[in-house]
């Protein structure tokens, strides 16, 4: 028997950044393909981690990815973001990504994941992290 999962909340914040896919955005299957939407939450992701170090950051990988429900062309696709764990060099990010229909306007969460990035200087090697949460 499945566990009832208590139904998300839409964030109470300014996403970190909103998009809205178009059909070239699409898999074979007419649905949003799952890779663009992955590169979306990689840039909310960055945006957040960059807004914290300050400097030059890599994503250096993904910890959790997990789809929720399809995305369609002429969603409004909102990114939600927010610090997880800061380590010396690195930064850990979750990303939840809530669609709105264009006839319905109701909010769904589709997909979140976290990200991790490192913070890189010039020389393009690992850079400390002064900023503490």
């Amino acid at each position: 028997m499945k566990s009832q999962e208590s139904p998300r909340k839409l964030p109470n914040q300014t996403p970190t950044l909103r998009v809205i896919p178009m059909p070239a955005d699409t898999n074979a299957e007419g649905d949003i393909f799952g890779g663009w939407l992955l590169s979306q939450m990689d840039l909310a992701g960055a945006s957040e981690a960059y807004q914290y170090v300050g400097n030059r950051i890599v994503t250096v990988g993904v910890d959790s990815m997990n789809f929720h429900k399809p995305v369609f062309v002429g969603d409004e696709v909102s990114f939600f973001t927010d610090i997880r764990k800061v380590g010396k060099t690195s930064i850990a990010i979750h990303v939840e990504a809530w669609a709105r229909g264009r006839m319905d306007h109701e909010y769904r969460m589709v997909t979140e994941g976290v990200f991790t990035f490192v913070s890189i200087g010039r020389d393009r090697q690992p850079r400390e992290i002064n900023r503490k949460c």
